[in-house]
């Protein structure tokens, strides 16, 4: 199933969040490790971002973006907000009455060993530049366009194909 119909399934089907959850779970600790680069804190900001995701998938509308795109800019509010207030916001699993995850060792480390740049480098050479500028680094469309000397809707479409393909890896690695 594709992310915008695993989304609007939600509401509905648990099991269809899940399969959401586990496509993008690699993507979304990858932005938080390279960020905080605390495996902990990574897991508690990727359980927020995934709990607000679960709250708002009936809102969403990729209108041709991609799900990736949109969860991210989830995790980047969730970031956000975390910094502004110095402490991981839970609100969103709160509502969901989620319990506090417990972290284990083992899971830490599998947390901390995420390279998120070596999936990254595994792309197209112009992807993996707007990719590594947009969602690795926070550039802003604009910005990288203008660093590129090309359009915005070329660096769009560049960041869009790129996370689809990352979507592919990441399937056919955890099959």
């Amino acid at each position: 199933m594709e992310d915008d119909e695993l989304l609007s399934r939600s509401a509905r089907d648990p099991a269809a969040f899940g399969a959401f959850y586990e496509r993008h779970e690699r993507l979304v600790l990858g932005f938080f490790v390279r960020r905080v680069g605390d495996p902990e804190l990574a897991a508690d900001l990727s359980a927020e971002t995934f709990a607000a995701a679960l709250l708002a998938a009936r809102r969403f509308r990729g209108d041709g973006a991609p799900a990736s795109a949109w969860l991210i800019g989830i995790a980047r509010n969730v970031l956000a907000g975390s910094l502004r207030k110095a402490r991981v916001e839970n609100r969103a699993r709160r509502r969901l009455g989620m319990e506090p995850i417990v972290l284990d060792e083992a899971l830490l480390e599998r947390i901390a060993r995420i390279d998120t740049e070596a999936l990254v480098a595994r792309l197209a050479p112009d992807q993996a530049e707007a990719v590594r500028a947009r969602v690795l680094d926070d550039e802003d469309y604009g910005d990288i366009a203008a660093r590129l000397r090309c359009s915005e809707s070329v660096i769009r479409q560049r960041v869009s194909r790129g996370l689809a393909t990352l979507r592919q890896i990441v399937e056919e690695e955890t099959r």
